[in-house]
Formats: C-alpha cells, sequence, structure tokens
C-alpha cells in the first residue's frame, strides 16, 4: 500500500531537528526563585515513566510528517477503443413529416422511423466515439464526440423536425460534420450523410465541391443515404459526394431499406484509437497526522492522571 510514497516537502523534516535541539538547549526554568519550594511540589508530580514522553514524541514527529505531504503517485489509463470516429449527420427539415416509410405503421413519419433506427445503430457501436450534426435550413453540432452511446441516443429521440428550419443546407451539413471530426487524430474518420431532399437554392452558403474538399483534407469517408424514392433526394450528388470521399452511397425507400443500410454500414472495419495515461497523487497525510492526534491525546491524558495521583 505504501509503497512509492514519497514527501511531497521533504524540506518540513527539519522541522524535527529544530524541536530535538529546542528540547535540550530550551528548557522551562521552573520557578524556583519565585517559590522556593514549588520545584519540590512539582517533582511529586511528575511520573518516572518514560511514556508521556514517547507520546510527546511521537506526537510531534508524526504531525511534521504530516505536515510534509507523504503523496504516491498513482497512474492510470483509460483502455483503449477499437472504432471509429463517426459524425452522425441527420436531415430534419420539413420534407421529414412525410410518411408511409414504415410498412407496419403508416402512421409514423420518416424522421420518427430514422431517430429509431439510427438509436438503434448508436447503441450497438459502444466502441466508437460518435458525435451529431442536425440540419435543415442551417447546421449544427447537436452533440460533440462521445463514447456514451447512451447520452447520444437521448438526444437522437429528443430532436424535432424543423429544429434547424425547414430547408435543406446539404452541403453546409457535410462542411459542419467535417469540422465536428476536424480536431480527431484517429486515422478513421466518418460521416454517415441522411437526407431525403435536394439542396435547397440560396439557403446552402457553402458550394458542394467545396465541402467535398474540406472532407478530403481532413481524411473523413462518406457514407451519404438518401432515403424516399429516388426522385426525391439528387441520388447523384450522394454519389458524387461518397466516390470522392471513399464512402458508398445509399438509398432506402423505408425503414427495412434504412435498418439494412445502417446494418451494413456496421460492418466497418474496427481500428485503434490511442489510448491515453495520467497519473494523479494519492495523499497520505492523513496517516500520520491521525496517529499525532492520537498520541498528544493520550500524553494529555497521562499526564493529567499523573498529575491527580500525586
Amino acid at each position: 500500500m505504501f509503497d512509492g510514497v514519497y514527501l511531497e516537502y521533504p524540506y518540513v523534516l527539519s522541522v524535527i531537528i529544530l524541536f530535538i535541539a529546542c528540547e535540550f538547549f530550551c528548557k522551562m526554568k521552573l520557578p524556583s526563585f519565585y517559590f522556593p519550594h514549588a520545584a519540590q511540589f512539582m517533582q511529586k508530580g511528575v511520573s518516572s515513566s518514560n511514556i508521556p514522553l514517547i507520546l510527546k514524541y511521537l506526537g510531534i514527529i508524526m504531525m511534521i510528517i504530516a505536515l510534509s505531504s507523504p503523496v504516491k503517485d498513482e497512474p492510470y489509463e483509460l483502455e483503449p477503443k477499437k472504432g471509429h470516429e463517426i459524425a452522425i449527420i441527420i436531415d430534419a427539415s420539413q420534407s421529414m413529416q412525410a410518411r408511409g416509410f414504415d410498412k407496419g405503421d403508416s402512421s409514423k413519419n420518416r424522421f420518427d422511423v430514422v431517430k429509431l433506427i439510427v438509436g438503434d445503430f448508436i447503441n450497438k457501436r459502444k466502441s466508437d466515439n460518435m458525435g451529431l450534426v442536425v440540419f435543415g435550413a442551417y447546421s449544427f453540432i447537436a452533440s460533440p464526440l462521445t463514447y456514451d452511446e447512451n447520452i447520444l441516443a437521448r438526444i437522437v429521440s429528443q430532436l424535432q423536425i424543423g429544429m434547424a428550419g425547414k430547408y435543406t443546407a446539404l452541403y453546409e451539413s457535410l462542411a459542419q460534420g467535417v469540422n465536428l471530426l476536424k480536431m480527431s487524430e484517429s486515422k478513421s474518420k466518418i460521416a454517415i450523410l441522411l437526407t431525403d431532399g435536394y439542396s435547397s437554392p440560396n439557403i446552402d452558403k457553402i458550394p458542394l465541391d467545396v465541402a467535398i474538399d474540406m472532407a478530403k483534407k481532413e481524411g473523413v469517408k462518406v457514407y451519404p443515404i438518401g432515403i424516399g424514392s429516388p426522385n426525391e433526394y439528387n441520388a447523384a450528388v450522394l454519389l458524387k459526394i461518397a466516390e470522392e470521399t471513399g464512402g458508398v452511397a445509399f438509398g432506402a425507400s423505408n425503414g427495412d431499406e434504412l435498418k439494412a443500410v445502417y446494418e451494413k454500414i456496421d460492418e466497418l472495419e474496427k481500428v485503434e484509437i490511442k489510448s491515453e495515461s495520467y497519473t494523479y497523487l494519492n495523499y497520505y497525510y492523513t496517516y500520520p497526522l491521525f496517529v499525532a492526534l492520537l498520541s498528544l491525546m493520550l500524553y494529555i491524558y497521562v499526564r493529567n492522571k499523573n498529575g491527580s495521583q500525586s
């Protein structure tokens, strides 16, 4: 337990030498000049036992050791994760209100189905560092990168249609996803871009080529997913994004197909993410401090007891 313990302030131990020197050279003079018989009276009340002396020295020395702060370096290491760093980009524009995407429940709109499937995908990817981007007329980062899949899945479940506007800033959302992954040092960066529409003219502030160049520069592999009927989204644009970034473009006309798409992406090869090591100081001053307080309390008790018996 105490292996590797050292003193944070070792120079404080010099006070022990000062204390011992004071014991020899700074002795209190008995008031015999004023009360000639006081010395004999005081000698009767002092025990010949060495226990009080031992307790006093032990208490003082332990207190000085506590002040010198015994500590121990306790290293710990975060477990290395194997997985990808993934930006999940979700279209929350007004067109996601369309119903009939779930064959089993026509009352659900596209966004309801997407949230369920994406949430299930997140819960399966326990070793990935994932973040979330939501877009409509503009895009924003709903969650930074995190290994906590429970928090991320909860955020997805609380998303609402139109929370980023009713139009589709498709290329801006891709650039935002790249920015989310920009600070990552992982060799495997992935963006999963889901949309059900075309980029809205005069709304998208970033040109397609610029967004693609950003992804290529940061080494982000993009997997675009178009949902709905083939004429509802720009398949050619999604294919271009995938080909130029090294990803694969997908299409899904219903919830079952979309679930199969995410299962396909789930088969991506794992890569090891660098683990991090840390060290914290574990303080042990409480142990000598406890011994010091106990010794001094016993010292006072013994002195009082001997004095009362004399």
